[in-house]
């Protein structure tokens, strides 16, 4: 994983009247967010370029697959001058026989979750992966139950940073946009919820210069100024 910085750092904050913040919902980013996806993802990227002859430093593909897996395959097809589409069929053979296990939630994001749910809140996923890999991880790790729900590859929106299933999961879920903040590791995921108008956090520190309002090393961190915004109410 990419460096995360040592301690939470604000931009701004939505307020509510009285001046105070509060966050009941959360609108999630899957893939280097939620779990810890990428270095399974490179590893079978890696192997189907091993069964075509070629080889990539695993940390170059994980950087690569940080950006997009799309990206990823389309930048190693022509650094070897291999068939994208060899590649892609290569990843998928291999990626599906990585366990779950091997792909696990990154430290403290479900007490995030159970917090959020516990306030009567809502956990939403948006993300580019496929329904069934995302359905196959939430069951793995005993997650489905805080989640109200997710958009997927399936429901056809565009690809971030284009704000459109951000704009979808607010009227679906019914989640107002003052109570809603977005949380993911890239900086497509911060130029989306930003373009919905919603409170972005950045999780981790690879932003390509985008501001987040929100950037957190630790889930530890997320928790204590989601809870700390939703004293300040009571």
């Amino acid at each position: 994983m990419g460096q995360r910085p040592t301690g939470a750092a604000v931009t701004k904050a939505h307020r509510l009247p009285g001046g105070l913040s509060l966050f009941r919902h959360i609108i999630w980013d899957l893939d280097g967010t939620l779990f810890d996806t990428y270095p399974a993802m490179a590893k079978a990227v890696k192997a189907a370029l091993n069964d075509l002859g070629r080889d990539a430093p695993a940390d170059w593909i994980e950087s690569l697959a940080r950006q997009s897996l799309d990206h990823c395959l389309s930048t190693l097809a022509d650094t070897y001058q291999v068939s994208e589409e060899a590649i892609d069929q290569g990843f998928h053979k291999y990626y599906y026989s990585i366990t779950s296990e091997e792909q696990p939630p990154f430290p403290g994001v479900i007490a995030v979750c159970r917090y959020i749910c516990s306030g009567g809140g809502k956990n939403v996923i948006v993300t580019h992966r496929r329904q069934e890999g995302t359905l196959k991880l939430l069951a793995a790790h005993g997650m489905t139950d805080y989640f109200a729900g997710w958009l997927t590859h399936q429901d056809g929106y565009p690809r971030k940073p284009n704000p459109a299933a951000f704009e979808a999961a607010l009227q679906r879920y019914d989640l107002k946009r003052e109570e809603t903040m977005t949380v993911g590791d890239r900086a497509i995921d911060i130029l989306a919820g930003q373009a919905a108008g919603l409170f972005a956090c950045l999780f981790g520190s690879e932003a390509d210069g985008v501001a987040a309002d929100l950037t957190v090393g630790s889930f530890d961190e997320l928790y204590r100024f989601v809870a700390a915004e939703s004293d300040k109410r009571k």
